[in-house]
């Protein structure tokens, strides 16, 4: 028989580096979890993503136990690293702040592909280019 479900969460943390501070600690806490396992868990399965955010899904069953999906990084995160740039633009329309190439904006459609609401590569870039225009990011040919 499955466990009951007593509470789901959405966390984004930077990779390898969850700790029982806030945000971790104050979202988890509340429901009796083992904050430090749960840092631990997350931190060797995302070690390899390290200098990504990574939303993590996390469920809690009435035992105090916990499970917990990770998600691709937000397209927002990735086409930033790949502009090399800190943060978008106040105002997209008026004032670019970097740019990316096509193929940089195909990887990103790869990588975020599974969470995306599109049948194919061509739809899923079309959602990634939006996401860069509505950043101030310009795709270059």
């Amino acid at each position: 028989m499955a466990k009951p479900i007593k509470t789901t969460l959405k966390l984004q943390i930077e990779a390898g580096k969850a700790n029982p501070a806030p945000p971790v600690g104050t979202s988890l806490g509340p429901h009796g979890i083992n904050i430090q396992e749960f840092c631990k868990q997350f931190n060797d399965v995302t070690k390899t993503m390290i200098g990504d955010v990574v939303p993590a899904e996390i469920t809690i069953y009435e035992d105090r136990t916990f499970t917990f999906i990770l998600k691709t990084p937000p397209a927002s995160a990735l086409i930033k690293k790949a502009a090399s740039i800190g943060k978008g633009s106040g105002s997209p329309f008026k004032e670019k702040v970097g740019k990316i190439t096509r193929e940089d904006l195909r990887k990103i459609a790869e990588r975020k592909m599974q969470d995306l609401n599109a049948h194919d590569l061509d739809a899923a870039e079309k959602i990634i280019a939006g996401t860069a225009r509505s950043m101030g990011v310009e795709v270059i040919d």
